[in-house]
């Protein structure tokens, strides 16, 4: 959701992100146009994709939804039954998992 909520915000394609918890990079992407999203994670089964504010995620065959508000946004996972919420900035992106409790901080990347 991070990759998503960032190529709506900014209008731009996100080709990967960069994990400062796990401090590695991840092969996801992202791009949004007319508040149609779609995207792919480098290793899981199928993308995930829709109109907002209703995303479906194929890998794990649940929606996940996408409220942005200015630069940030929130959602409900359903297949984590988690909420999350989101600050997107240029560069950083700032993402906080209810369900986990925990801040997780990512770096946008392009091609």
């Amino acid at each position: 959701m991070a990759a998503s909520a960032y190529a709506v915000i900014f209008d731009r394609t996100v080709a990967g992100l960069y994990d400062f918890t796990a401090q590695e990079h991840l092969r996801v992407a992202a791009e949004s146009r007319d508040g149609r999203v779609q995207g792919n994670y480098e290793g899981r089964a199928g993308g995930f994709g829709g109109t907002l504010p209703e995303l479906f995620d194929a890998g794990d065959q649940a929606f996940v939804s996408l409220e942005v508000d200015g630069y940030k946004a929130r959602g409900y996972d359903r297949a984590s039954g988690h909420h999350y919420e989101a600050e997107i900035l240029p560069r950083l992106i700032q993402f906080y998992d209810h369900g986990e409790k925990a801040w997780f901080s990512f770096e946008p990347q392009f091609v």
